[in-house]
């Protein structure tokens, strides 16, 4: 059935509450003896913690942001002394000091389970081999998708991220049956496949865990169909603990990922007042660590744009959240149109003579924001000069359509659009300068 542990993963949305809340109470009280920012932040606001009982409580705490973790840099927001730290990471954010988590004992054993429990989910079983796309070091990614994988009884091959032509040669002769790296750089792999003319059908890949940025369905389908695989999301962010937050089961791909609530609890709110939102209402999505020790959060603000709902035909009462449609500060707003790249993404599927490989540039002309939507040609279609300009139309009719925008779009020759060696991949370029 792809469970890792039954005992959890088959409770009853009731039970599964009576768990939340009596951590919760626990979180609570130690955030507010341990950690002087929460307890000055809820002190100001006039918030006594004995009133917070409940998960249905927490929407009377203020949120917990990035800017508020790095204030505290390194170790301001640390629940334990430095004695009880086993480990630390830190973000993979670009700019500024990087935000900084650390994992008692307790929480590299929980780090190890959810992702235990996600691999699980996605198909792997013990015994299988593991080739570990992700990148080792203070990313949580390679760590996080080895020890998890180590504890469900997996062969790992840590090769980390990047390395091509050693993760080709690895596929070949270790035949792992699954994989695990960002889902662009499946892409980069699937297309270094079909263009060296590796049969693919020679190789024991069954199962794609791919996680780290936006992806859609229709880089879903390619990567199927060039692997083939099943393909399934990973979910997570280093603040709450790094991936394995949720996972998609692989029986249920494409209808959600399954947040693993009994350690993380979830809510989306509007992303302009904060208030809550009902199931099924796009907005960003807010964490509460409920049995992090170390470094817990209280209702963090990830920024990520996405629906939270329940699917009462899944195998699991844990709340489902959907694909992540992009973050709350990656959203343009182009002729007052909101714009996130995902949707480019999705209007690229089926349009044969392009890759799924495009970049959003961002320019500023005047007062305006303006996006040109670079595309590339598949091989087989250079020097098909007649067949491209009616893709071309036909992605520029797609886009404004579905969007509502009409978008200028470059065609490039194949290889001329940035892909990803292993790591996150932007997909936006921002060339706007500031006012």
């Amino acid at each position: 059935m792809g469970y890792y542990d039954p005992a959890i993963e088959t409770l009853s949305g009731a039970q599964l509450r009576v768990l939340q809340d009596r951590r919760l109470r626990r979180l609570i009280e130690m955030a507010y003896e341990r950690i002087p920012f929460y307890r000055r932040s809820w002190q100001e606001r006039g918030i006594d913690p004995a009133e917070i009982t409940s998960v249905d409580d927490l929407s009377r705490l203020p949120f917990t942001k990035k800017s508020d973790l790095r204030d505290h840099y390194p170790f301001g927001l640390f629940a334990v002394p430095p004695d009880q730290v086993l480990r630390l990471h830190c973000s993979s954010g670009t700019t500024g000091k990087p935000v900084v988590v650390g994992y008692t004992r307790r929480d590299i054993g929980v780090f190890a389970e959810v992702v235990a429990r996600s691999l699980a989910a996605a198909g792997c079983r013990p015994g299988m081999k593991l080739q570990n796309a992700y990148g080792y070091g203070l990313f949580t990614g390679g760590l996080g998708l080895h020890y998890g994988a180590e504890r469900l009884g997996m062969t790992v091959i840590p090769v980390s991220g990047g390395l091509t032509e050693r993760q080709l040669l690895l596929l070949q002769d270790f035949q792992p049956e699954a994989i695990c790296c960002t889902p662009s750089y499946a892409l980069t792999i699937a297309e270094e496949i079909h263009r060296r003319g590796i049969d693919p059908a020679k190789l024991s890949l069954r199962y794609a865990i791919l996680g780290a940025e936006p992806w859609t369905e229709s880089v879903r389908r390619t990567i199927e169909e060039r692997l083939p695989v099943k393909a399934t999301n990973i979910y997570g962010l280093s603040e709450v603990i790094g991936p394995g937050v949720s996972q998609e089961d692989i029986d249920e791909r494409g209808s959600g990922s399954y947040v693993w609530e009994d350690h993380f609890y979830p809510e989306v709110v509007d992303r302009e007042t904060g208030e809550p939102l009902p199931e099924g209402r796009p907005g960003v999505l807010v964490f509460t660590t409920l049995t992090k020790e170390a470094t817990p959060v209280i209702r963090y603000w990830t920024g990520d744009i996405t629906t939270l709902y329940h699917d009462k035909g899944g195998k699991r009462a844990f709340i489902k959240m959907g694909p992540i449609i992009g973050r709350a500060d990656d959203m343009l707003i182009i002729r007052g149109v909101n714009l996130f790249h995902t949707q480019v993404e999705t209007q690229l599927e089926d349009i044969a003579a392009f890759s799924m490989n495009y970049q959003l540039v961002v320019t500023r002309r005047g007062a305006m924001d303006d996006v040109e939507v670079r595309v590339e040609i598949r091989d087989e279609y250079v020097g098909a000069d007649e067949a491209v300009a009616g893709a071309r139309e036909r992605l520029e009719r797609k886009l404004k359509e579905h969007i509502g925008l009409t978008l200028h779009i470059s065609v490039g020759l194949p290889g001329s659009i940035p892909r990803s060696e292993g790591g996150k991949l932007s997909r936006i370029l921002d060339l706007r300068k500031p006012i």
